[in-house]
């Protein structure tokens, strides 16, 4: 599979038609992602496979992934947008 393709399919797995999400998924995707190293785009795409409201609540902060590779893209997002 080629790179743009795979790029256009996690765009399309990015738009999840919750802005809340959208508006942190598809920046970070388009501004960040290719820049990333293997491991941590590896980790955007476990992001992706997770459920909306999981999401949701991660990225509110109100609750945290069990997963420490799930906390580390879910603290990436978050640190783009609110940086200390």
């Amino acid at each position: 599979m080629s790179d743009k393709t795979e790029f256009n399919r996690l765009f399309w797995h990015s738009r999840r038609g919750m802005l809340e999400l959208d508006v942190l998924l598809l920046p970070f995707l388009k501004e960040v992602y290719l820049d990333l190293p293997a491991e941590d785009q590896a980790r955007y795409r476990k992001l992706l496979d997770c459920e909306d409201t999981d999401m949701f609540e991660w990225f509110m902060q109100r609750s945290r992934p069990e997963d420490p590779d799930l906390q580390r893209i879910v603290d990436m997002i978050l640190n783009r947008v609110q940086p200390d």
